[in-house]
């Protein structure tokens, strides 16, 4: 991997916080936008009151619950995989574009900074897991691990749920794949490891810019791209199979650096990559919109009337197969590079898939680990 990151010419001016002194630093959402399953809501109409207000800027709450079920089956074409796992709901990461802040307020809270600020733990995810996979109906399908909210965000380095539910792969064989934009993957390597010997594991790192200061406001808790790809570094030197996952790709941001991004990921040692464009659906048009003009106040109007025209007219798309690449001059030029840069790293060259042969159930055994 270089020493130093490609240098990103196309320079990005963020409107520095500072001069905005309710500018909530660390946070991607400034603002709870309302919760369409909730009839009433609350509000603190004047500052000045002496009422204890429980909801304070910046502070983090982790809820704990006993959740009911743990793998869900994923019902769209457009992801690669027919199973998913999510040991955590809300993310305190804050990606502004993040799709998975809709599904927080079928929790009860906001897609806003509710999703940030209020995770919700699945405690017993792990049981859970052991449950499904012990039950006689289950094929073994490769699931995915964080399909929805990433699974080594900050609350993994208190409760390790994610390890344990590897840990339990492992130990039945079961294949998986993981997605995730923290260096946090990296404790878990000597697990990994093993299961990369076996073709059981699969992963992937985020990296939407390598703009720090884009990054800082656009997905203020996540790793730098320089740890990402010592994150890609490590795991593929240990024999996991790594990939880069590029998006969203947003239009007058950051679409112009896939091939550095690409290209600094081949380097590093990852072999396949995804990406993802730009779609606003629910409260994230209302977040992402008021986050842009807050940050990005000289270029605001441009970026979303691209985005508005790679999607027929609006920034939200529901449709599979269109939805997560867009469509218009600026999406089929992403797509371009995305084929053309791909060729030329080679990446997805090769052919390959994980493992779905060798699974077993082992009985109620302990931790391998």
């Amino acid at each position: 991997m270089p020493d130093q990151l490609p240098q990103d010419h196309y320079k990005v001016s963020v409107r520095k916080n500072s001069e905005n002194d309710s500018y909530i630093a660390g946070r991607g959402a400034q603002i709870n936008t309302p919760n369409k399953f909730m009839k009433t809501s609350t509000s603190r109409e004047h500052v000045e009151a002496i009422d204890d207000w429980e909801d304070k800027p910046g502070t983090t709450s982790y809820i704990e619950q006993e959740a009911k079920s743990i793998v869900n089956k994923i019902e769209s074409p457009d992801v690669g995989m027919m199973y998913s796992m999510n040991p955590y709901a809300g993310c305190e990461h804050g990606c502004i574009y993040c799709y998975a802040r809709n599904v927080h307020e079928y929790w009860g809270y906001s897609a806003g900074l509710d999703f940030e600020q209020k995770i919700i733990i699945k405690k017993n995810a792990p049981q859970l897991l052991r449950k499904f996979l012990m039950h006689p109906k289950w094929e073994c399908t490769p699931i995915m691990l964080s399909g929805n909210t990433d699974c080594y965000q900050p609350a993994e380095q208190v409760y390790r749920l994610t390890r344990k539910m590897i840990e339990t792969c492992y130990e039945f064989n079961q294949p998986v794949g993981i997605l995730t934009k923290n260096s946090w993957i990296i404790r878990d390597k000597d697990v990994l490891q093993e299961m990369a010997k076996k073709q059981l594991v699969s992963a992937m790192v985020s990296i939407t810019s390598f703009n720090e200061d884009l990054r800082r406001v656009m997905e203020p808790r996540t790793t730098t791209a320089k740890q990402k790809l010592k994150v890609i570094e490590e795991l593929s030197s240990a024999g996991v199979r790594m990939g880069v996952m590029m998006g969203p790709m947003i239009p007058g941001l950051n679409e112009h650096e896939m091939q550095r991004i690409m290209k600094a990921a081949a380097d590093a040692g990852a072999t396949f990559t995804a990406y993802t464009f730009i779609r606003l659906n629910g409260a994230i048009k209302i977040l992402f919109r008021d986050w842009l003009y807050k940050n990005f106040p000289d270029r605001a109007d441009k970026v979303w009337h691209l985005i508005e025209q790679s999607h027929g007219g609006q920034v939200n798309d529901t449709r599979f197969n269109v939805r997560m690449r867009g469509e218009g001059s600026i999406a089929d030029m992403v797509a371009q590079q995305y084929k053309k840069y791909g060729k030329l790293y080679g990446m997805n060259a090769e052919e390959w898939k994980l493992n779905t042969t060798i699974f077993r159930r082992p009985g109620a055994q302990g931790s391998l680990f």
